[in-house]
């Protein structure tokens, strides 16, 4: 992947769709990375458009493209759609699959989804997604640990009560909008090297073997642009560097 284009100017995506998604740095955009999984996961073809963020909430640059200043935005003929569980939720009305079929599976994946979407501060401040790191690990503040906890005990209790509505290792069995909803927490926990009880690293490792994963991961290493304040912020809490 060659390095990120300026503002304005973006790269040719083979092939013909009526979505164009604007995504930040693979490396660091955590929201980003979840509607670009979910629509290469199901298949939904979609033009990308890369554009260069600074990590530090909404852009007046971006807003050509997003209303919001922010990134992920979809557009569909014209029509933006912004926010990644409003994008998820709009795709699912058109795209099938992408919420379990089972009701209380369905309303089981949009709770975690949403407290996924509007919790675990305290773990987003202390590990902001940073794929490059590969640290040796540390004692994680209480507050911290307390988000990990939760994260882990979502994992184990979904795959035990859900996992087996339909083929697949993922928390509902099939992947879904779930699945996508978490994936930044997967790489911060790679990253960091955090600890985790088994049931939670077995998920994890199922989140990394999966091939949309790798090839965001592929792009991620491949970038050059470099967040000082998150760097310090891996040091601080994650620990020494390996190797």
């Amino acid at each position: 992947m060659l390095p990120l284009p300026p503002i304005g100017s973006f790269p040719e995506t083979m092939g013909d769709s009526m979505y164009t998604l604007y995504f930040g740095n693979c490396n660091y955009s955590s929201w980003s990375l979840r509607p670009w999984l979910l629509m290469r996961h199901f298949a939904i073809p979609f033009t990308e458009r890369q554009v260069e963020v600074l990590g530090q909430g909404p852009n007046e640059r971006h807003r050509g493209y997003s209303p919001n200043g922010l990134v992920p935005c979809l557009h569909v003929d014209g029509f933006e759609v912004w926010d990644t569980l409003a994008i998820a939720e709009f795709l699912a009305e058109r795209h099938a699959g992408l919420w379990p079929g089972d009701d209380l599976a369905r309303a089981r994946a949009r709770s975690i989804s949403c407290e996924m979407h509007a919790g675990f501060t305290a773990l987003r401040g202390a590990m902001p997604m940073n794929i490059k790191l590969r640290l040796s690990g540390a004692e994680l503040p209480a507050d911290v640990q307390a988000d990990v906890d939760r994260v882990a005990e979502i994992w184990a209790g979904t795959r035990e009560r859900f996992g087996g509505i339909a083929a697949g290792p993922y928390l509902f069995g099939a992947f879904s909008i779930a699945d996508a909803m978490f994936a930044p927490v997967v790489w911060r926990f790679h990253a960091y090297n955090v600890a985790l009880p088994a049931a939670a690293a077995a998920y994890r490792d199922v989140m990394l073997a999966h091939s949309g994963m790798r090839t965001w991961e592929r792009m991620a290493l491949a970038e050059t642009q470099a967040f000082p304040h998150y760097d310090a912020l891996a040091e601080r809490f994650g620990g020494p560097r390996e190797g």
